[in-house]
């Protein structure tokens, strides 16, 4: 059976792409999924080589024969999106209802697919990755991370591979709904600061909802200790284990300039070591 682990934040900024690519680094055998379609980033440090590239289209858009339009203005009437100018359709204004095409006398208006996004089939230095873009002004990003999920779960089977380590998105909207429901774990990593205590309770709060257990990393920890013991404390409450501090420091930042994860750019470092562990104690939950 092929395991698949989240790592998540409530929030952006908090080094979830940081500590999600470490761990890849630090796995054997694992097979990568970058879940945050919106705004994905995790290809800048893995540099993927596209293998295969697929369109994702979760809409659809009206369109017009000129040739059968008689220009009667009905649909322009009806719809209130405002996208509708016989002989034409404004594909941008389309919001792919379908009113103008039940309306119209002549059947010359029908619906075609609209290509939201891309959805990619990659190899890395680390091994296959599954990723993808949701293109501007496109909605059903859950559906697209749903895409990314089966194709890491193929390419898990595929290569014979275990587990799927999904870099997933900020919040608790949408795409991060798709991205832990049914899965086996989820890593939050989180900040000592006000809001990151907050949006991390939230995530927490979601999990729990999808009787989804979850794992905690605290990044920069030594920034706020009393934030930390919040953390902490609301951990403890919750039955959420805190599995790594990481304390601050600028080495993280020069990895990322240099395009490298920290167990590569730094391997006998302090933070490497931590990481380390934590990616044991992630393997321990997964095969309890």
């Amino acid at each position: 059976m092929v395991s698949e682990i989240a790592v998540i934040s409530g929030k952006g900024g908090t080094g979830k792409t940081t500590v999600a690519a470490a761990l890849i680094a630090l796995s054997e055998d694992t097979v990568m999924a970058d879940c945050d379609v919106d705004a994905p980033d995790l290809h800048i440090l893995l540099k993927p080589d596209v293998k295969r590239k697929s369109d994702f289209s979760s809409s659809k858009v009206a369109e017009i024969d000129p040739e059968i339009c008689i220009e009667c203005g009905l649909c322009e009437d009806k719809c209130r999106f405002g996208a509708a100018h016989p002989p034409e359709i404004d594909p941008i204004a389309c919001e792919g209802c379908g009113v103008c095409k039940l309306i119209c006398p002549e059947k010359a208006i029908s619906m075609r697919d609209r290509v939201s996004g891309y959805l990619y089939e990659s190899e890395t230095r680390f091994g296959p990755m599954a990723h993808a873009r949701l293109l501007a002004g496109e909605g059903n990003s859950g559906k697209l991370v749903t895409e990314v999920r089966n194709l890491g779960v193929s390419l898990a089977e595929r290569n014979k591979s275990n587990m799927v380590l999904i870099d997933g998105s900020p919040g608790i909207g949408c795409p991060v709904i798709a991205t832990v429901t049914g899965i086996q774990l989820s890593v939050i990593v989180t900040e000592p600061t006000l809001s990151g205590i907050h949006d991390m309770n939230r995530v927490i709060e979601l999990l729990q909802r999808f009787n989804v257990p979850g794992l905690v990393i605290i990044n920069k920890y030594d920034l706020s200790m009393e934030n930390t013991k919040k953390i902490e404390k609301f951990c403890r409450q919750n039955g959420v284990d805190v599995i790594a501090r990481i304390p601050f420091n600028p080495i993280m930042t020069r990895s990322m300039v240099a395009l490298q994860t920290m167990p590569e750019h730094a391997p006998n470092h302090e933070i490497t070591g931590i990481l380390r562990e934590a990616h044991q104690e992630i393997v321990k939950k997964i095969e309890k």
